[in-house]
């Protein structure tokens, strides 16, 4: 048996998985760890737990050893090199006059190789501008383009419910989120009022999908005539957190009424 302990190297980012061995770890832990790019900072997010040999056996990367104050400057040093690095590459981006939108650079912890992030609207031809971040920083550099929703969910920011947004805070992959799940749920259709600070639909639309769709089996469809208590009519609403409908009368008066008052 293996002692398993997940690691995350960015807040909300990816949990992995890596072989505690001897090491006495507790959720929150800062460790250095092996990874494919070396040598890596992360925090222990999930406390360590006992797990059988897969079979075949998985291979897991090993805890190098738990951080130091000598990892946590090396850290701090990794930051003032990476925002020179932006400031740097923002300027000859300028000069190159490239359509493209830097907004992150990242240091691998040995400091062997500097990844510049940004968003295009199409393929950006950056040669050149590798070739002069070489000259200037004499180490491995890497230009990824992501999607506008990675770049939120980098950045970080404050959303429409005034709180971080979720991305940045806890969720770990995106999920797929449509229009419909915004009609299943009654909001308005306004680009504007469904859509996060990346421009996209909210991924929070994704959260209480399911559970309005559960809550509409019971419901009569919209359109639908039913007989109530106090009147029949044709369904033109639904309230589905409260368990009601609005109805439509033949004299064209509206009425709200409980589920529960529907005639068989």
């Amino acid at each position: 048996m293996k002692k398993i302990v997940g690691v995350r190297f960015k807040p909300a980012g990816k949990v992995y998985d890596f072989d505690a061995g001897a090491f006495v770890l507790k959720r929150g832990a800062p460790v250095i760890v092996e990874t494919e790019q070396g040598l890596g900072f992360g925090i222990v997010a999930t406390s360590p737990e006992l797990r059988d040999e897969a079979d075949p056996p998985r291979i897991h990367k090993n805890i190098f050893r738990p951080a130091t104050e000598k990892d946590f400057q090396q850290r701090e040093k990794n930051a003032e090199t990476e925002k020179m690095a932006y400031d740097f590459c923002l300027e000859q981006i300028g000069e190159l006059e490239m359509e493209m939108n830097l907004f992150s650079v990242e240091s691998t912890f040995d400091s062997g190789k500097l990844t510049f992030f940004f968003t295009a609207e199409g393929r950006i031809d950056f040669r050149e501008l590798v070739k002069i971040l070489v000259n200037e920083f004499h180490t491995r550099i890497e230009m990824r383009q992501v999607g506008i929703r990675n770049q939120a969910k980098m950045c970080g920011g404050v959303g429409r419910c005034g709180r971080a947004i979720c991305c940045s805070t806890f969720m770990e992959k995106f999920e797929p989120v449509s229009i419909r799940m915004a009609k299943e749920q009654n909001l308005s259709l306004n680009p504007t009022k469904i859509s996060g600070l990346c421009g996209r639909l909210m991924c929070c639309l994704t959260f209480e999908n399911e559970t309005y769709r559960s809550l509409r089996k019971d419901f009569p469809k919209i359109g639908q005539f039913v007989k109530t208590n106090r009147g029949a009519g044709k369904v033109i609403r639904h309230n589905l957190i409260c368990h009601r409908i609005v109805i439509r009368r033949e004299d064209g008066q509206e009425m709200e009424t409980d589920l529960d008052d529907i005639e068989a």
